[in-house]
C-alpha cells in the first residue's frame, strides 16, 4: 500500500476497518463478508490510487460485492449509500463497484483467516467432549483485532487463524500447553513456527499501542460473545510453549 498510496495511511485503514465492524454488525453479515472486504480493500489499495475522500465509497462498495458474495439476503446499493449520511450515491457506488470488479478480474473467492479458524477450533476442541463456544468467540475477537492492522498482511491468514488459536487457549489455560499434536497436524504448523504472529496478537489483545478503535472490543464485549474481550489477557508467552512437539 504505501508504494502507490499518497493520501491514505495505515492508520486511515483501521479507521475504516473499525467502521466496517460496526456496519456489519447492523446489517447482521456473516463474518466472512467482513473478511472478504478487508482483502478487496487491501487488493484494489495494492494497485490504484485512492483519495482519502473515496475511501469509505471504496469501503462500501468492497462490502457491496462481498455480501453479494456471501449474503443469502444482501443490503441494497441504496442502504450502502445511507449508511454514509448519502455521501456518496447509487453511482458512485456503482461505479466503484465496477472498478473494483474489474480490477479483481473477478476472482471474490479466496482463503481469508476466518476460513481457516473454523477448521483450527473444531480441532481445538477434538479433545473436550462438551465444546464450548468460548474458544471460538476468543478465536474470533483476536483475529479480527488482526484485521485493524495493516501490519499484519505480512503473515498468512492460515498462519494468522492458528496463532489466534494459540493465544485464545493460553488465555483460557495458562497452565496447558496452547499448542498439541493434533492442531499441528490439522493446521500444518509447528509451534516455533506461531512464535512471531502469536506474540503480535498477544499484544494487540493487551492494547499495548492503546489502540482508540473500539467496535471489535465493544462487540465481543457482549454477552452473546460470552464477553471474551473483557478476559484478562496473558502477561506473556513462556518460550517453552513454542518447543516443537516431537
Amino acid at each position: 500500500m504505501e508504494a502507490v498510496q499518497h493520501d491514505i495511511n495505515a492508520n486511515m485503514r483501521g479507521i475504516l476497518v473499525d467502521w466496517l465492524v460496526e456496519v456489519a454488525e447492523e446489517y447482521k453479515l456473516v463474518p466472512d463478508t467482513l473478511y472478504l472486504t478487508i482483502s478487496y480493500i487491501d487488493r484494489y489499495l495494492s494497485g490504484n490510487l485512492v483519495s482519502r475522500q473515496r475511501l469509505q465509497l471504496l469501503g462500501v462498495a468492497c462490502m457491496l460485492i462481498a455480501s453479494k458474495y456471501e449474503e443469502i439476503c444482501a443490503p441494497h446499493v441504496e442502504e450502502f449509500c445511507y449508511i454514509t449520511d448519502n455521501t456518496y450515491n447509487r453511482e458512485e457506488v456503482l461505479e466503484m463497484e465496477r472498478s473494483v470488479l474489474n480490477h479483481l478480474h473477478f476472482e471474490l473467492t479466496g482463503p481469508t483467516t476466518k476460513s481457516f479458524l473454523r477448521r483450527f477450533v473444531r480441532a481445538a476442541q477434538a479433545e473436550q467432549k462438551s465444546p464450548t463456544f468460548q474458544l471460538e468467540f476468543l478465536g474470533n475477537y483476536l483475529a479480527e483485532l488482526t484485521l485493524l492492522e495493516y501490519g499484519f498482511l505480512r503473515f498468512l491468514p492460515s498462519m494468522i487463524a492458528g496463532a489466534a488459536v494459540f493465544v485464545a487457549r493460553l488465555t483460557l489455560n495458562p497452565a496447558q500447553k496452547p499448542w498439541n499434536s493434533t492442531l499441528q497436524h490439522y493446521s500444518g504448523y509447528k509451534a516455533s513456527e506461531l512464535r512471531e504472529c502469536a506474540n503480535a496478537i498477544l499484544e494487540l489483545q493487551k492494547n499495548t499501542k492503546n489502540c482508540t478503535l473500539p467496535a471489535i472490543r465493544e462487540k465481543y464485549r457482549q454477552h452473546k460473545f460470552k464477553c471474551v474481550a473483557a478476559l484478562v489477557p496473558p502477561a506473556a508467552i513462556a518460550p517453552e510453549y513454542f518447543i516443537d512437539i516431537e
